[in-house]
C-alpha cells in the first residue's frame, strides 16, 4: 500500500482533491515551532540587565534584538544619567575661588548652577547660605555652591554682598547683587525659590511669587488707612459746619 505522506506528485493531487488526508508535518517541525513560540513568549532577557551586561552579552542576540537593546539602552543610559546628577548635588557645598571654572563655569552640561559669593561677616549672608542650604536639599538635580568672595574677586565691594550668580553650560543665566535684589534683610525661603524658579534654575511647585502676597497686603492697608483719614477729615468738617 503507498504511503500516504510520502512527496508524490501523485499524493499531492489526491490531497487537493481530499482524498488523502494533509500531510503530517515531521515531529521535529513541530518541535521547533512550539519551542519558537515559547520563545517569543517569554520576556526578553535584556529587560532585566544592567548596561554591563548588555555589553557583554550583545553577541548572543539576533538583528531583531539588537535594534530593540539599542533602544532599551538608550532609556537605561538617561535614566543612569539623570540618576547620576541627582546623587552628584543635594547640597550646599562649599569651594574656593580655583575651583570656580571647574565647578561653575565647566560644569556638567546643561546642568544648573547656583553660585553664592559671600561674607560670614554679613548676617544677609548667612541668611542666603541657610535658605541656599535647604533648596540644595529639595532641588537636588540642581547644583549649589557657595564660595568666599575674596577667594573669588579681589576687593569687591560689600554693597554688593550677597552675590547670586545662576548658571548654565558656561553662561550667566541669571544673578542677584546686593540686599535688595536678593530680597532684602527679611528674605524668606520660599522668596527665594521663586527668584531662582523665575530664572530656571529650580522648578518650583509655588503656583504664584510669595513677595506678592506681602505687597498686596501692604497695598490693602495702604488704602484702607487712607479710606479711614478721609472719613475723619470729612467728619471733622461736619463738625466744623
Amino acid at each position: 500500500m503507498q504511503d500516504p505522506n510520502e512527496d508524490t506528485e501523485w499524493n499531492d493531487i489526491l490531497r487537493d482533491f481530499g482524498i488523502l488526508p494533509p500531510k503530517e508535518e515531521p515531529q521535529d517541525e513541530i518541535e521547533e515551532m512550539v519551542l519558537r513560540l515559547q520563545k517569543e513568549a517569554l520576556v526578553k532577557p535584556y529587560e532585566k540587565m544592567t548596561l554591563a551586561q548588555l555589553k557583554e552579552a550583545e553577541d548572543e542576540f539576533d538583528d531583531e534584538d539588537m535594534q530593540a537593546i539599542e533602544i532599551y539602552r538608550e532609556k537605561r543610559l538617561q535614566e543612569w544619567k539623570a540618576l547620576k546628577k541627582k546623587q552628584n548635588f543635594g547640597e550646599l557645598r562649599e569651594i574656593s575661588g580655583n575651583q570656580y571654572v571647574k565647578e561653575v563655569t565647566n560644569a556638567e552640561e546643561d546642568v544648573w548652577v547656583i553660585i553664592h559669593l559671600y561674607r560670614s561677616s554679613i548676617p544677609m549672608c548667612l541668611l542666603v547660605n541657610q535658605h541656599l542650604n535647604l533648596l540644595a536639599r529639595k532641588f537636588p538635580e540642581t547644583k549649589f555652591v557657595k564660595a568666599i568672595v575674596n577667594s573669588c574677586i579681589q576687593h569687591y565691594h560689600d554693597n554688593c554682598l550677597p552675590t547670586i550668580f545662576v548658571y548654565k553650560n558656561g553662561q550667566i543665566e541669571g544673578k542677584f547683587i546686593g540686599i535688595m535684589e536678593c530680597g532684602g534683610i527679611n528674605l524668606k525661603l520660599e522668596e527665594l525659590e521663586w527668584k531662582l524658579a523665575e530664572v530656571g534654575a529650580i522648578q518650583t511647585d509655588l503656583e504664584e511669587n510669595p513677595k506678592k502676597c506681602i505687597v498686596d497686603v501692604m497695598v490693602s492697608s495702604i488704602r484702607n488707612t487712607s479710606i479711614y483719614d478721609d472719613s475723619n477729615s470729612s467728619n471733622s468738617d461736619n463738625d466744623t459746619l
